[in-house]
């Protein structure tokens, strides 16, 4: 719940403006606290009437008001939140957040707020691929910004790809998470400038004929928001990515792969490094003998010879060209203690640890445990991107103590 919980909510100007409205009545069934500013925009899909009866207060619009400037109103209303939130977070609110332009009553809140912000992005697929999109939006990420979303669907113009808004639900569960506690540390001061990351993600697909494979459900999307985070911070980042449907990050090299074999030559490619992390979910086993031709249906059910595939991670750790080398452990039982089993048998310095028996492999949400020789520590499930987030500012911080 969210009883007692003050946000300032900014209406950016984008037809899922829509939504905001089913998220305004959850917000206020929750006990949060509302103010709700419109930018010129966003009334042009909704109106303020119906965002004032919802919300159950004043919608504010005009920087220049009388009313409210005589106090300096906005100075007001950007401190007098526990969170800022933006939805829809269009591509012009980005860009001007991103450059410091204040030219009307939203862009000024956002430069003169020191709350947390949550961004909830909605665009054209084409707007958030756009390599200025790209560049903003890892800055923002890099100066501390939270982000929900976007989604992967259909919009309104008929494309379908990376851009729409997140639903209203999965806003106010980045919004919980962005009021606990601990549960997202901003990237400030680069923390890991001048450092070398190597960050694998997906899953390997171990081909049985031409047309079949061996592979899992990885779906990439926890590696390659440690890899972003990892770039955000700073690192020089090397992504080895296997098969996956979804966009390179921006700013880092990325190197794509298949099998187990091609991504632990890639791996060794980009060797040495500061921080080795084996996100990806490595087949581990490859059919013996690949069949030239398609295997046909016969009576019998054709017999697999499988040999095993290199150990990457206990292969990194061994090898001495990563001073911190963290594994990942899906799991589906007894998930801390076969963490702790691997972290010893594979030598690494950390192991994530989570049950993907929860639906963990796809989805936008995670929960980990992060496990040492010194100790296990859970954190709360929050967005894959905050996991990545958290995740590369503990690493730095145990990078910072690791002499040599």
């Amino acid at each position: 719940m969210l009883q007692g919980k003050r946000i300032l909510l900014i209406i950016g100007g984008g037809i899922a403006a829509y939504k905001v409205l089913e998220l305004i009545r959850r917000l206020r069934e929750e006990g949060a606290s509302l103010r709700v500013v419109m930018t010129k925009a966003a009334k042009e899909f909704v109106t303020p009437l119906s965002v004032a009866s919802l919300s159950g207060t004043k919608v504010f619009d005009d920087l220049f008001s009388l009313t409210d400037e005589t106090e300096i109103g906005h100075i007001q209303l950007s401190r007098a939140a526990d969170l800022v939130v933006v939805a829809p977070a269009t591509g012009d609110l980005i860009a001007k957040m991103t450059h410091g332009l204040a030219d009307d009553l939203a862009s000024t809140l956002l430069l003169a707020t020191d709350k947390k912000i949550l961004l909830a992005p909605a665009m054209n697929i084409r707007m958030w691929l756009n390599p200025a999109t790209a560049r903003n939006v890892a800055q923002l990420r890099g100066d501390g910004v939270l982000f929900a979303g976007p989604e992967d669907g259909e919009m309104a113009c008929g494309e379908y790809g990376p851009g729409r808004m997140s639903e209203p639900h999965a806003i106010l569960a980045a919004i919980r998470v962005a009021l606990e506690s601990n549960t997202s540390i901003p990237l400030p001061g680069r923390l890991l400038s001048g450092r070398r990351v190597v960050v694998t993600s997906g899953p390997t697909r171990e081909p049985i004929d031409p047309v079949r494979f061996l592979g899992n459900y990885s779906s990439g999307k926890q590696g390659h928001a440690i890899a972003a985070a990892a770039a955000q911070a700073g690192a020089e980042v090397v992504l080895v990515s296997g098969p996956v449907a979804l966009p390179d990050p921006s700013g880092i090299t990325v190197r794509h792969v298949a099998t187990a074999t091609e991504m632990l030559a890639a791996v060794e490619k980009g060797l040495p490094a500061d921080i080795f992390i084996g996100a990806a979910a490595v087949s581990d086993w490859r059919v013996a003998q690949v069949a030239e031709q398609k295997l046909k249906k016969a009576e019998r059910a054709p017999v697999l010879s499988l040999v095993e595939n290199p150990d990457i991670l206990a292969g990194v750790a061994a090898g001495g060209k990563a001073r911190l080398v963290v594994g990942f452990a899906a799991e589906t039982e007894n998930v801390i203690e076969h963490a702790r089993v691997k972290l010893a048998h594979k030598h690494c310095d950390v192991i994530v640890a989570n049950d993907v028996s929860a639906g963990v492999m796809g989805d936008d949400e995670n929960q980990v445990t992060i496990v040492t020789r010194e100790n296990a520590e859970t954190w709360p499930r929050m967005r894959k991107d905050q996991v990545a987030t958290k995740l590369i500012a503990y690493l730095a911080a145990r990078l910072g103590g690791i002499r040599g």
